[in-house]
Formats: C-alpha cells, sequence, structure tokens
C-alpha cells in the first residue's frame, strides 16, 4: 500500500514544488491559452478593475456600488470562487493560498469570455507577487496586441486597457470581528434554510468560526497579499481605501478613489484629439462603456471627420459656453455646414457627453428671399438652415458676502 500523507503535509509539499518564476509561470499558461483559443481570440476586457483588502474588508458589501457606479452590469470574477476543485479547497481549509499558476491558469480563460469584454471587477487579485508580475506581463501582452490588430479588421476587440485598483483596508481587530460575525451570519442562515426547505446554502468558511484562524488570514494577507499590492503602485496610481466606518461612508470614500484613478478611458489618440476641450468639474456619462466605443471608432474608421468636429467645437462654441460658465447653460447658433453631414451631429452630441457635458441640437430651417422676378412679382426663397445646439453643464455658485 502507498502510504497517503497527511493534508498538512501535501500541502507543504505542494508548497515547495510551486514554480516562483512569473515569467515562466506566464509563459506557460498564455501558450496554452494560444493553443487552445488562437490569439485573435484573445481578446480581453477594456476595463479591469482589481478588488482587494484584507478578509472582512467588505469586498462583497461594496461590489454592487462598484459596478454601478462603473456603468458595468457583468457579475464579477470572485478569484477564491474559481478555485473549486477538491485541491485547492484543501489548501484553503488549512489557511494557505493556491498556487500561483492554476490562479492565473483559470483567470485568464475566463477574462476573454465575451461577457467580459466592456469590464469587469476581480475580487481577490492579486494576491501574490508572482500574481502582480503576471498582471504585469498581461497589461503589456494586451497593449501587443492592440498594436498587432491596430491597423486589421478586429482592431476594435483589442482596446486600450484600463486598470483601477480598489484596496479595501480595515485593522486586524475589524477584519477578525467581520470575518466571525459573518460566520455566525451564515450559520444561522444555513440551519434557517435546512428548518424551512426556503432559500439556499450559503458556503462556509472553517476560517469564519475559528478565531485563530481568523487572525492567521489576515497575518497572511499582511505578509503575502499586503506587499503584493504595494507593489502595484510601481505602474499603477491608487490610494489605500478607508473600510472602517458605515456603508455610507464607505462609498464615498471608494467613489473618490475611483474618480482619481479615472483620467484616462479612452484610446490615447483620441484622448489627444479631444484634450483642447475641457472637462466639466461633475462628469455623468450615460452609457459610457458605448460612448467609448462610438468615440474610439470615430477615430478608426472617420479620423478627419471627427478632427473637424473638434476644431468646430472648440473654436465657435467653446468660448461661448465659457462665458456661461456660472449659469452653466449655453446656446449657440450656427450655419456651418460641417453639421450638414448626420455623423458629424452625432459626433459633436458624443464629444460633449465624453467631457462631462449635456448637448442637444436642433435643426431650424428659415426661408429667406431670395430672387425677385419682377415680371411676375414672384418671390423666390432659399431655405437657410440654422443649427442650434444647447449645452447644459453644473455652472459656478457665486454667493454675496
Amino acid at each position: 500500500m502507498i502510504p497517503v500523507a497527511p493534508p498538512a503535509v501535501a500541502v507543504a509539499r505542494h508548497q515547495d514544488l510551486e514554480i516562483k518564476d512569473a515569467q515562466v509561470i506566464f509563459d506557460a499558461v498564455w501558450r496554452d491559452l494560444e493553443q487552445d483559443y488562437g490569439r485573435d481570440q484573445l481578446r480581453f476586457p477594456k476595463e479591469i478593475i482589481l478588488l482587494g483588502g484584507a478578509p472582512g474588508a467588505g469586498k462583497g458589501t461594496n461590489t454592487t456600488f462598484i459596478l454601478k457606479a462603473r456603468g458595468l452590469t457583468c457579475e464579477p470574477i470572485v478569484v477564491s470562487a474559481l478555485l473549486d476543485s477538491p485541491e485547492a479547497k484543501q489548501i484553503k481549509d488549512a489557511g494557505h493560498m493556491v498556487g500561483d499558476r492554476e490562479v492565473m491558469r483559470l483567470l485568464f480563460r475566463k477574462l476573454i469570455e465575451p461577457a467580459y469584454r466592456d469590464g469587469v471587477i476581480l475580487d481577490g487579485f492579486p494576491r501574490t507577487k508572482v500574481q502582480v508580475e503576471c498582471l504585469k506581463l498581461l497589461v503589456d501582452r494586451m497593449h501587443s496586441l492592440r498594436r498587432e490588430f491596430y491597423h486589421t479588421a478586429l482592431r476594435m476587440h483589442f482596446r486600450h486597457p484600463t486598470i483601477h485598483i480598489m484596496v479595501l483596508f480595515v485593522d486586524e481587530k475589524t477584519s477578525v470581528e467581520r470575518q466571525l460575525k459573518r460566520g455566525l451570519d451564515i450559520r444561522a442562515h444555513n440551519e434557517d434554510v435546512r428548518r424551512t426547505g426556503l432559500g439556499e446554502l450559503m458556503e462556509e468558511r472553517v476560517t469564519d468560526y475559528d478565531l485563530e484562524l481568523a487572525k492567521r488570514r489576515y497575518r497572511v494577507f499582511k505578509e503575502q497579499t499586503w506587499d503584493a499590492l504595494q507593489s502595484l503602485r510601481e505602474i499603477f496610481h491608487y490610494h489605500l481605501v478607508n473600510a472602517q466606518g458605515q456603508i455610507a461612508d464607505v462609498e464615498q470614500n471608494i467613489l473618490r478613489e475611483l474618480q482619481y484613478q479615472s483620467s484616462l478611458e479612452l484610446d490615447p489618440r483620441t484622448h489627444d484629439l479631444l484634450r483642447s476641450i475641457p472637462v466639466a468639474n461633475d462628469i455623468v456619462v450615460h452609457a459610457r462603456q458605448e460612448l467609448v466605443k462610438r468615440l474610439d471608432d470615430y477615430a478608426f474608421e472617420h479620423a478627419e471627420l471627427l478632427s473637424k468636429v473638434v476644431d468646430f467645437i472648440a473654436r465657435k462654441v467653446m468660448p461661448i459656453v465659457l462665458r456661461h460658465a456660472i449659469s452653466g447653460v449655453a446656446s449657440v447658433n450656427t450655419e456651418d455646414s460641417l453639421l450638414d453631414d448626420p455623423l458629424a451631429l452625432a459626433i459633436v452630441i458624443d464629444v460633449f457627453s465624453e467631457r462631462g457635458y449635456h448637448a442637444t441640437v436642433d435643426l431650424h430651417r428659415i426661408e429667406v428671399p431670395d430672387t425677385f422676378d419682377t415680371a411676375t412679382g414672384k418671390i423666390s426663397c432659399r431655405i437657410k438652415k440654422v443649427y442650434r445646439l444647447s449645452i447644459r453643464f453644473e455652472g459656478s455658485e457665486i454667493r454675496r458676502g
């Protein structure tokens, strides 16, 4: 009979054998990905929100708020839920973390699913320095794919990636208290489900019922995940989000951090073309993902027309808008023939929307006497087209002392 190693020994051996070289792990996972799906199908999300934090920091609690704030509709990818194999569960129950290669293999395959094309929240990633390095390699590879397919019919499937980072922080005391409370709440819920037959059972984590294991989870976070998340600052800018307080306060902290990180979502070429138009103080973007797609498409397919529209707005519209900064309402009448093109009108609306304004355009046709026939007394008129643009935004309030 072949002796079977105890679970703790098996976990230790698993860790001893694990490869720690990020480049080796990434190359192996990427090679399998290309082989199984094909290079032109490796289409990753436009926006990736990395949601990290200590156990009990409120990642699950605040996910819905973050989804709404970013206009995302897909379910988040909870990395721990991807690791549901018996081997992975054994490792997690012992208070350890599943190997990096398995995490990256499962995650990459999940990310290229069509449901996540516009954006996704990654709950609980990255957790190790190896995963951080693999993330950097992934972003580099996404840029490489974009350059490769930029001048092909597939370019809109390989968009400029946007990375946001939300790290929710609580101290050890709060973390442990929340973990144990979650365990009690889940146990009470499951007992009620078993008694009544109503509802669905929730997963019970061993660490949520043991004080020492709860403390150990926090220590693992501080010793491994914390350093990994800190190293992200080498390439991404973010602040820690204070998650100690009430839900409403935490939501405001999250919103401020999202606003700080949201300076660039468009492709850099499109952004450079639009940068001459001021951004409104309080930007509210309707259907943001579709808007970004359209603007990038204008830049790819109608670059000359987009350039003309931007120049028209900057020279003829913005001077008037700036004079109405207090009221937040500006009306502009123009006969510019550029707007005779329906696509140009659509671009005008989208450009203003991206910059944080609400814009509408009305066309008024006015008959203007053109010629007079003295013999018959007939007056011929020409049609003058007048486009009336209404621009609204949050104005500035002036108070009298």
